[in-house]
């Protein structure tokens, strides 16, 4: 686990930290850009775009690696001595120096003797399942206090980073995602390395130890956060905005209103001024056959006053004017909403930086 802890040889560390961030991100946000491709389609050709990455980087770093001690013998992990030393002196006869003209036969013989001495141990063997390579050049043994600090050191890392990667109210559903998943690697993890026996089926993944199956999801999770990010991004829905532009409109259209409203005002008052007696004009269309221009009604205070035309054009220019004012400053309010800016993104390279380099 100190190899991808350390993230200096492969796609796991800070260049592929770049590699993801500057170049694998802005392609999946041009697949996913509105316009480009149907809804679906790009969806569907953002997730294929990541997982094909994905699965070329993990098969180029296991390739890297060169196969595991039972992929070399050609056994599995739940072959037992007599089994592993069959193999083993099966390909000893013929990798054998003295019957191999290959260039490299010395070190292919010496590759199967390795992987051997290590299977036949039981005690190496068991350290090898858990470490790799590194742990039997290192002499190492399981230590909770140490594999809790390991444990620790790469995902608060990771946590901190796919934190500054998604800050920001589009983000919001890409962070829930990335800590999901990042919550149920750290769960197979710990299971993993503190089970005495590998739990992945033999029927499933023969060769797989526990080391690979640890290594192969810390090398996968950079393209699913990144993956996360841009399909959280595309599937956001700005609620805020889409009230934003509706209370525009509504302050527009009450805006319409009372302009209407002006006019009709002026229309009422030149109309009284030219033909009206000394109070004010009956309605036009009286409601049941009788007239409303005189009945009385109860205004604030208990003063009894008539209801005229211009009387309730006032009434209904009041209730606008206050109704617009309200609409004004809840726009006010969303506008001044803080957004984020681009010191988080700065921040999120320094610090992976600087948690490379120290516990790198």
């Amino acid at each position: 686990m100190s190899e991808e802890t350390a993230g200096s040889d492969d796609f796991s560390g800070l260049g592929g930290f770049f590699f993801y961030v500057f170049l694998v991100h802005p392609v999946t946000a041009w697949i996913l850009r509105p316009g480009r491709f149907e809804r679906k389609k790009s969806i569907m050709y953002a997730i294929a775009f990541l997982a094909a990455l994905a699965a070329i980087k993990t098969g180029l770093e296991i390739q890297q690696q060169g196969p595991n001690h039972y992929q070399i013998l050609d056994v599995t992990r739940e072959s037992n001595p007599l089994e592993i030393k069959r193999a083993y002196k099966k390909l000893g006869l013929k990798l054998h120096p003295d019957k191999n003209p290959s260039p490299d036969a010395a070190d292919e013989f010496d590759r199967v003797k390795q992987a051997y001495d290590v299977l036949m141990d039981l005690e190496l063997r068991e350290v090898y399942n858990k470490f790799g390579k590194e742990g039997i050049a290192n002499n190492k043994r399981y230590s909770e206090t140490q594999f809790l600090i390991e444990v620790a050191i790469f995902y608060v890392s990771w946590a901190v980073m796919a934190f500054l990667l998604t800050m920001g109210k589009k983000s919001g559903q890409a962070r829930d995602w990335t800590f999901t998943g990042m919550i149920v690697m750290l769960i197979v993890e710990v299971v993993v390395m503190t089970s005495q026996t590998n739990p992945v089926p033999s029927w499933l993944f023969p060769t797989l130890t526990e080391y690979d199956l640890v290594r192969i999801m810390h090398s996968i999770f950079p393209a699913f956060m990144n993956g996360c990010r841009s399909l959280g991004s595309f599937l956001f829905v700005d609620v805020d905005e889409q009230l934003r532009q509706f209370l525009l409109a509504l302050q527009e259209q009450n805006k319409d209103i009372l302009l209407v409203l002006r006019d009709v005002q002026i229309g009422v008052q030149n109309i009284q001024s030219h033909g009206g007696s000394g109070g004010g004009p009956r309605l036009a269309t009286p409601v049941g056959g009788l007239s409303t221009s005189n009945i009385p009604v109860v205004a604030d205070g208990g003063v009894a006053s008539k209801v005229t035309p211009t009387g309730k054009i006032k009434e209904l220019q009041q209730r606008l004017q206050y109704s617009n004012a309200n609409v004004a400053q809840a726009v006010e309010s969303l506008k001044t909403e803080s957004k984020s800016s681009n010191i988080g993104f700065y921040g999120m390279i320094l610090g992976y930086i600087v948690i490379s380099y120290l516990f790198g």
